[in-house]
């Protein structure tokens, strides 16, 4: 059988876009973007892939050409892409010189990046002088302070990350280790005035490579990757730069705003609530995918109370609005491609529910003056979750949730960020009652 990249050639490019990260997500949201906005004629340019740390895949993404096939899979159907937006892949712990040579290409304008949550982190033993720097932010610093002494424009970043605020937090840092560094002011005053540091929200589900599965392509391709039909793409920079990534201009749902804050909120609060409320229920009942609960009766309707009767009414948005994006979170959990194993969104539960629950929680009591049952309900179902085996999280947390009281657990205000000790009653009968 041919092999990928014999079957199919890959077009010239210049290279516009530095890219941290070859992982799935990134292959399925960006570069996937990329491409369409390539093939529509409204942008010209790949990206180069940098592997941000030592091990990953861009040796096997190298071995087809940085050509692989994206599946885009759902109840709408099935859209394969041959994806040829990447020129080739960068590795700073194999040629740290090649690296930094990407600063010297003057065409160069965006660097997106995806190196997980813990990405974005100071690491104080960084210097410039390393070859290269452990953290990815050290890194980005020395590629910036490269691209400043050659005397060029700088960037538009676009962080991938999902934490709060990832551009601000990217740029701080960035500037953190400038000083540190000693890199001087005219290169802080470059920072500040030649680049953007975008606050972005990417939400799409891709579930890369399909293991489980025998996909016939015609061809062999090692790298291929699938996602769902979905995908969001909010971006908080002025607007003046939406006409340098024509997004919108090629159907993609892309939205620049100057407040990034709301689609936060929606999506934490409804997706990543709505997840964090019954994972630990569909697991003590023994269900084992998210598309299992929705289809059982009484799981979704209590998905359901706890989506549109207690979080939606705690928002400040257009209900409709709301109710449009809790209909499509629903049937983005039905789809039947997307194996989502509640163990894995089971991770680290307790720190979840913090962000992605209690708010709606708390703002439910003091709006309506009650506590929602179907929240309290998911609260009661996270303690006892942690004294199964299932539990997946910081020791200390499992040991001290199993061995502590109800009322000492949520009176435990450096667990939950505040005193939850008022709701040690009613998450007591509920536990007696309901289980």
């Amino acid at each position: 059988m041919q092999k990928i990249n014999e079957k199919f050639s890959k077009p010239l490019r210049p290279e516009r876009v530095i890219q941290f990260g070859e992982g799935g997500f990134l292959r399925g949201f960006a570069d996937w973007m990329l491409q369409k906005m390539n093939d529509a004629g409204r942008f010209f340019g790949d990206a180069v892939v940098v592997q941000p740390i030592q091990q990953g895949m861009c040796d096997k993404l190298s071995a087809q050409d940085c050509l692989y096939t994206h599946l885009i899979r759902g109840t709408e159907g099935v859209e394969a892409t041959v994806i040829d937006s990447i020129s080739r892949c960068v590795k700073p712990y194999d040629d740290y010189d090649a690296y930094l040579a990407l600063a010297d290409q003057p065409e160069m304008r965006f660097i997106i990046s995806n190196t997980t949550e813990s990405g974005i982190a100071f690491c104080e033993t960084d210097r410039l002088e390393d070859r290269p720097q452990s953290s990815f932010p050290g890194k980005l610093t020395a590629l910036l302070y490269r691209r400043f002494q050659k005397g060029l424009p700088g960037f538009i970043l676009l962080p991938c990350e999902l934490i709060e605020r990832n551009g601000d937090t990217l740029k701080s840092i960035v500037c953190k280790y400038a000083r540190l560094w000693g890199l001087g002011q005219k290169f802080l005053d470059w920072l500040e005035r030649e680049n953007h540091f975008c606050n972005t929200l990417v939400d799409r589900i891709v579930t890369g490579y399909p293991k489980d599965e025998i996909v016939d392509l015609g061809y062999e391709d090692n790298m291929v990757n699938t996602s769902e039909y979905f995908h969001l793409w909010v971006i908080e920079g002025e607007r003046e730069l939406e006409r340098e990534l024509p997004f919108a201009e090629c159907g993609l749902n892309v939205v620049w705003t100057d407040d990034l804050e709301r689609y936060r909120t929606r999506k934490v609060r409804i997706l990543n609530g709505a997840h964090t409320s019954f994972v630990p229920l569909g697991l003590l009942k023994g269900f084992d995918t998210v598309r299992a609960c929705v289809e059982d009766a009484e799981m979704l309707g209590f998905i359901r109370q706890c989506i549109y009767d207690e979080i939606i009414p705690t928002l400040t948005l257009p209900r409709e609005e709301l109710i449009s994006y809790a209909d499509n979170v629903l049937e983005r959990f039905r789809n039947p491609y997307i194996k989502h194993y509640l163990s894995s969104i089971a991770l680290n539960s307790v720190s979840k529910f913090r962000v992605r629950v209690l708010p709606s929680l708390i703002a439910y009591r003091d709006k309506f003056g009650r506590t929602p049952q179907g929240l309290l309900h998911a609260l009661t179902a996270l303690l006892l979750f942690y004294r199964t085996d299932g539990a997946n999280d910081d020791p200390k947390v499992i040991s001290f949730l199993r061995s502590h009281s109800f009322r000492e657990i949520l009176g435990n205000a450096q667990l939950w960020g505040q005193d939850l000790s008022f709701l040690a009653d009613e998450v007591q009968h509920d536990a007696d009652t309901s289980f």
